[in-house]
């Protein structure tokens, strides 16, 4: 009898959950209408067409215009007459050396030069007397050999006339070789007061160009050699970017090519910019190419900061939408979209890079699907909509 009873009361038990259940929802599904009144919301239609396919390429910003300026002679530094941020003219004093080994020289070849013009008067003074001896060696030379020829003077006599006229030619040639030699030491001492007062010049470090000063690289007191950095000076108002493209992807890009740089520092809004230079040869290290972008209008940048530049390098279908339309609750990424009925249906989406304000989606949406363009905050799953004209 109890065997009878058991099978009966089991199935009593079940049948009253399942009349106290009927009213419940089955999971993943809500009810048109949520109980609530209508969202209005601003839809868009999903659509996939040909769009290009970017290659973000990262880079430096710098400055169309950079030097490094340094010293061109070997001097203790005296004094910066100017820091880092100081705008400056062409020709402006920079920095100052020690010039006082330098005016020594400068004083030691000027003392040369004035001892080589002094032997010059010397040999141009030896060089008119012998001129003179030889015009009257010359003279007496002709007037004895008329008279040797009308067998006046003997032969021995004339020898010793012409002996005399062939010496004082050998002083001529020899006081106007004198002369030479020291025309040639005043040119030698004329030069080295030239190097010395360029020297001098080179004490004082003067702006190659009108610019900021950007970096200060070296302190008062330090010994500065030939080539030793002191200072950088950009030109502002004109930026490049210098980005890394890898090999893959160099044969896409030309110079000439319009881009838009994107300076997360400076906000959202992109530079216009040109691809400037691309430099033939790859690194070998890294098989990337240097590839410079000029920028336009870009005042507010300054050298270093970081850039990002979306390249083209080929084209492909593909779906994208609003980067607005996009919800994102923890590790799930989704939208929502409107049926026929105008009801609101969060569905999970797999989205892939991201394009300025659009997003690519691989999967989870049709084409011709309807998308709540922007979510308002009290749209949920299951929510009427009411669609703005």
């Amino acid at each position: 009898m109890r065997k009878r009873v058991w099978p009966v009361l089991i199935s009593v038990f079940l049948l009253f959950v399942c009349l106290n259940c009927s009213e419940k929802i089955e999971p993943g599904t809500t009810p048109a209408g949520g109980g609530g009144p209508s969202v209005s919301v601003s839809t868009i239609d999903a659509r996939s067409a040909i769009q290009p396919v970017l290659y973000e390429a990262v880079g430096t910003v710098k400055a169309q215009l950079s030097a490094t300026v340094s010293g061109k002679l070997m001097g203790v530094i005296q004094a910066f007459h100017v820091k880092e941020g100081d705008l400056v003219k062409t020709g402006d004093l920079l920095v100052q050396l020690d010039e006082r080994q330098v005016v020594a020289q400068l004083n030691q070849a000027q003392a040369a030069l004035a001892e080589a013009r002094q032997t010059e008067f010397g040999a141009v003074s030896a060089q008119t007397a012998a001129e003179a001896g030889a015009q009257r060696a010359l003279l007496s030379y002709r007037r004895n050999q008329t008279l040797l020829e009308g067998e006046v003077i003997t032969q021995e006599a004339f020898e010793t006339v012409e002996t005399q006229h062939k010496q004082a030619q050998a002083a001529l040639s020899q006081a106007r070789a004198m002369v030479a030699a020291a025309q040639f030491r005043i040119n030698q001492a004329q030069a080295a007061v030239t190097a010395a007062t360029v020297a001098r010049k080179d004490a004082l470090i003067l702006a190659p160009f009108d610019g900021k000063v950007t970096a200060k690289l070296a302190d008062a007191g330090a010994l500065a050699a030939p080539g030793t950095p002191l200072l950088t000076l950009e030109r502002g108002g004109e930026y490049r970017v210098d980005l890394v493209v890898p090999e893959t992807y160099i044969q896409s890009i030309r110079t000439g090519q319009s881009v838009d740089v994107r300076i997360p520092a400076s906000g959202g809004q992109p530079f216009a910019g040109t691809v400037d230079v691309i430099v033939p040869s790859a690194d070998q290290g890294s098989r990337t190419f240097l590839v410079q972008v000029r920028v336009s209008g870009a005042e507010s940048l300054h050298s270093g900061m970081f850039a990002r530049v979306p390249l083209v390098i080929g084209e492909q279908q593909a779906m994208r939408i609003p980067a607005s339309a996009v919800i994102r609750q923890g590790q799930l990424t989704g939208v929502f979209i409107v049926d026929a009925q105008n009801t609101a249906r969060f569905r999970l989406i797999r989205t892939g890079r991201t394009y300025g304000d659009q997003v690519e989606v691989i999967s989870g949406i049709k084409d011709g699907t309807r998308l709540v363009a922007a979510r308002p905050a009290q749209l949920t799953n299951g929510s009427t909509v009411e669609l703005e004209k």
